[in-house]
């Protein structure tokens, strides 16, 4: 098979949560721009919407989706909705997820709760009932989005967010459990864990009053610039497709050599 052909995800149903701005939204491109139809879920469905108006355009089938990723029966209406709409999942996207941050000591519980619930329970809860479906459909391919601070420890100035970081350590062990677990069904479990990106989220960054601290969390990264849109879609839509058949259980960090300090 041609390497391009590998890459085709024409006629493949995917969903990705967090779809209506920032990663997930450069991660639904890319899948749309390979063939995929999708599903773009998220607690703001008016993102979504634009979202899933604009990539439509690019001849793919579209839905957008409300989904609170600490809802159990949002999940399972998600899950519903992509099956009536398609048939199968084939692709899974977990790209929601939410931080609160505050001092350590002084860190409060509920918002560790709250985190735990939509980036750790939530995500677990959406790959069970996905597995489901993509089992009696002769498996699939899972992409979690995990972060570089999931592997490593930060100082308090630096980014004041306990949970947030273990919620994405979880991430990172329950990808390498699920791709042990799932392998026998032909379920591939794998996890990006991105650096610095410029997304909507980040833009008040490149405000010229933050200069100072824009240079900061450069000089932080080895090549000395902050990731983009293509580099994110290129590497999820290899993970989606059978390029990456002999891969599962990896956590691929980009992050511009951020990580190897």
């Amino acid at each position: 098979m041609k390497f391009q052909d590998m890459l085709d995800l024409k006629g493949k149903a995917a969903i990705v949560t967090g779809g209506g701005r920032g990663i997930g939204r450069f991660i639904a491109t890319g899948l749309a721009e390979a063939g995929a139809n999708l599903i773009i879920a998220s607690r703001k469905i008016e993102n979504c919407q634009d979202t899933a108006e604009e990539l439509a355009k690019l001849g793919v089938s579209t839905k957008a989706v409300k989904c609170d990723m600490s809802s159990k029966d949002d999940i399972e209406n998600l899950v519903g909705a992509a099956v009536s709409e398609y048939g199968a999942i084939d692709i899974l996207v977990n790209n929601s997820g939410i931080t609160w941050g505050a001092p350590t000591m002084e860190y409060p519980l509920d918002k560790w709760e709250k985190i735990f619930n939509v980036n750790v329970t939530g995500v677990w809860y959406l790959i069970q009932k996905t597995a489901e479906k993509m089992k009696d459909n002769n498996g699939g391919k899972i992409i979690n989005i995990s972060s570089i601070y999931g592997s490593r420890g930060t100082k308090e100035e630096e980014h004041p967010a306990i949970a947030y970081n273990s919620s994405k350590a979880a991430i990172e062990i329950l990808t390498k459990n699920l791709a042990v677990k799932l392998a026998r069904y032909k379920i591939y479990v794998n996890a990006i864990a991105p650096g610095f990106f410029r997304t909507d989220m980040m833009e008040y960054l490149f405000k010229p009053e933050m200069k100072q601290y824009l240079d900061y969390a450069l000089n932080t990264i080895p090549l000395k610039t902050y990731g983009q849109e293509d580099s994110i879609k290129a590497l999820a839509v290899f993970l989606a497709s059978k390029a990456s058949d002999y891969m599962t259980g990896a956590i691929i960090p980009l992050d511009g050599g951020q990580g190897a300090y």
